[in-house]
């Protein structure tokens, strides 16, 4: 273990193991709740190579470590024996924290991203399979077809199981108790059950036929098919961790590994066919007619509103509301029409940035066009959007009300999917249904070119993108492309040749030496400055790629495409409010560009919550530049914050 001897050393001088209550990590820093703190040696651990600094803060022992502080808590907690409470706090706060709809769309998210990839690539397999059967590259009978079919079905009939690990893992139980329940529901004896013969009552002397094969204990068991179900094991799961967790509570430590997965399925999966189950299944199918009924009033403003508005509702991520119900609705009608109104949006979008690719004359924003139209053939246009059209505003715009015409077009022609598939042109064989290669197929094609001439032609007319590149843009290529020269001859940021960090917030700028966090104030983790911000509101400084994001959503740290390692930390102690007040539109690993939305805050609400909101925008490989710091007090997003030269 790479970390092992400096976790011991860190134990070591907190007074041990048994003087620790508990030990989480934020972005920098280890944050121990110590039984005794006098016990702690503080100057010692501040000696120490690998550290950083020390605080005292909030009632915590906080450790300053810098950017490899998750691989150093991984280690303490292996030294140390301790429970890992990171994931944990993240589920807690989810759980209890912010609005109730935020939460909804926070829950559906953690249950669907880890499986969302596998099952698109699954619907591709099976939309292509589909596609061969109707021009006649395969029959049913062929070997080939029925393996590709197998392997295009797999997922999704067994859906419950991969929900049970990840919902499961959401509400804070054991993953693998989650997939046993997901297991039971889709067990094969379950069907054969429900072939056999029914149970009969006696009403006003005469015998009826019930939904009922068998009794549990004499209790009578209503089965019903949970092959490519969301909603019973998603509640199972829920209702599940609670048990699995009050189990955890008055069973022995001796005997928990065994007996609290034992007691707990025992419980949990006959309360699931007998009472769960059915209601879940009831809820699940009001759900599917209940779509199906506010589409049929009027397919084409359906199409209008959901493609029109669906970039929005990427950006804010209440697109995940919407998946559950596609998802749904494929496994209770067969076919969902919700999501397949989206279907022209990326087409819209690479649409838009074909205009603007095409009338402007920067250099700059050509260079960024065209991998952002090429992503989002694919359906990938979070690179278009925050890249190219929604800097510019009018693209953007356009776009989506092109996508909105698309929409419509999809609704005129009742297009459905009939899997879930890939996104952009991978998104074709999903409309693939029993008639094979019918009109509305045709449908979603017609739709995907109008969106995308449409956008091309009004963005290149009516974009407001000028052929000449602004006094702005001019500014910006003279800042990276003038001569380099020595630091003492600099005058301002123009005459430098070297990487601008813009103003990641609308605020007022701060010397880092006046934050009151000694790690950030001594320039211990790196030099920079400080900004109060005004608009709650965190964007890209720089093109790059997020290197982290904590769960709580406080802090993130980017890369750079030139190599600069920036931490930007919204406002002081914040962990404690673990996710409170933040929303991240980004994950780690994820390529973003300058000006991008990152994260948004309520400033009131942390304020209100105690929290000073000074926020830190860090260098934390300072070592290798000279800085130049802004001499503005007052920045917006996009201003010139730091300049850095080799």
């Amino acid at each position: 273990m790479k970390y092992e001897q400096l976790a011991k050393s860190i134990i070591e001088k907190i007074g041990g193991k048994e003087n620790v209550k508990s030990v989480v990590h934020c972005i920098t820093r280890l944050r121990f709740k110590l039984k005794d703190e006098n016990k702690a040696q503080t100057e010692a651990l501040k000696n120490m190579d690998d550290v950083v600094t020390v605080m005292k803060s909030g009632g915590q022992y906080q450790v300053v470590i810098g950017n490899h502080v998750p691989d150093v808590y991984k280690a303490v907690v292996a030294v140390g024996g301790f429970a890992d409470q990171t994931q944990q706090n993240e589920e807690d706060a989810n759980e209890n924290k912010g609005s109730l709809f935020s939460r909804f769309i926070d829950i559906i998210a953690s249950i669907f991203t880890p499986i969302l990839g596998v099952l698109a690539a699954t619907g591709m397999i099976k939309g292509f399979n589909a596609l061969f059967l109707s021009v006649g590259w395969l029959s049913e009978s062929d070997g080939t077809y029925q393996i590709l079919n197998i392997v295009g079905d797999s997922l999704f009939h067994f859906l419950p199981i991969f929900l049970g690990y990840t919902a499961m893992k959401k509400f804070g139980g054991s993953p693998f108790i989650g997939i046993a329940i997901g297991a039971s529901l889709v067990y094969p004896a379950v069907d054969t059950l429900m072939t056999g013969d029914p149970l009969y009552v006696l009403f006003a002397g005469t015998m009826f036929e019930s939904p009922v094969y068998v009794t549990f204990f004499g209790i009578p068991v209503i089965l019903m098919s949970y092959a490519s179900s969301v909603i019973p094991v998603i509640l199972a799961t829920y209702f599940g961790a609670k048990i699995e967790n009050w189990f955890k509570k008055v069973i022995p430590d001796v005997v928990k590994t065994f007996l609290v997965p034992f007691f707990t399925l025992l419980v949990l999966v006959p309360l699931t066919f007998i009472i769960i189950g059915p209601i879940a299944t009831w809820a699940a199918q009001i759900v599917g007619q209940a779509t199906v009924f506010i589409y049929e009033l009027s397919p084409i403003i359906a199409g209008v509103f959901i493609g029109g508005f669906w970039q929005v509702f990427v950006m804010f991520g209440l697109h995940w509301g919407l998946v559950p119900v596609a998802i749904n609705n494929l496994s209770t009608l067969g076919a969902d029409p919700v999501l397949t109104m989206m279907f022209a949006a990326s087409f819209a979008q690479i649409g838009a940035v074909l205009g603007v690719y095409l009338k402007t004359t920067n250099q700059k924003l050509k260079s960024l066009s065209i991998p952002a139209f090429i992503s989002g053939i694919f359906g990938v246009t979070e690179p278009a959007i925050y890249g190219v059209t929604l800097p510019k505003k009018k693209p953007f715009i356009i776009s989506c009300i092109a996508a909105g015409i698309g929409g419509g077009i999809i609704g005129f022609f009742g297009t459905k999917t009939y899997m879930i598939g890939g996104l952009g042109i991978f998104q074709i064989p999903s409309f693939i249904g029993p008639n094979g290669l019918d009109i509305t197929l045709w449908g979603a094609l017609i739709a995907m070119v109008v969106a995308f001439v449409l956008g091309t032609v009004f963005t290149y007319l009516f974009g407001g993108v000028n052929k000449e590149e602004t006094p702005l843009e001019k500014a910006e290529v003279a800042a990276t492309e003038a001569p380099v020269e020595p630091l003492a001859q600099i005058n301002n940021a123009a005459d430098v040749k070297g990487e601008v960090v813009s103003s990641p917030f609308e605020g007022n700028v701060v010397p880092l030496d006046e934050v009151k966090d000694d790690a950030f104030a001594t320039g211990a983790l790196g030099r920079g400055v400080a900004v109060v911000p005004t608009e709650g509101k965190l964007v890209a400084p720089v093109s790059g790629t997020v290197s982290a994001l904590f769960p709580s959503k406080h802090a993130v740290g980017i890369i750079s495409d030139h190599g600069a390692e920036l931490l930007i930390h919204v406002g002081m102690d914040t962990v404690q409010l673990q996710g409170e007040f933040f929303t991240a539109h980004i994950q780690q690993g994820d390529r973003v560009e300058k000006g991008q939305l990152l994260i948004e805050f309520d400033i009131n609400g942390i304020q209100a919550a105690g929290f000073d909101i000074t926020t830190p925008v860090i260098v934390t490989n300072s070592g290798q530049y000279n800085l130049m710091s802004t001499e503005e007090s007052v920045v917006k997003h996009g201003d010139s914050l730091i300049t850095l030269i080799k």
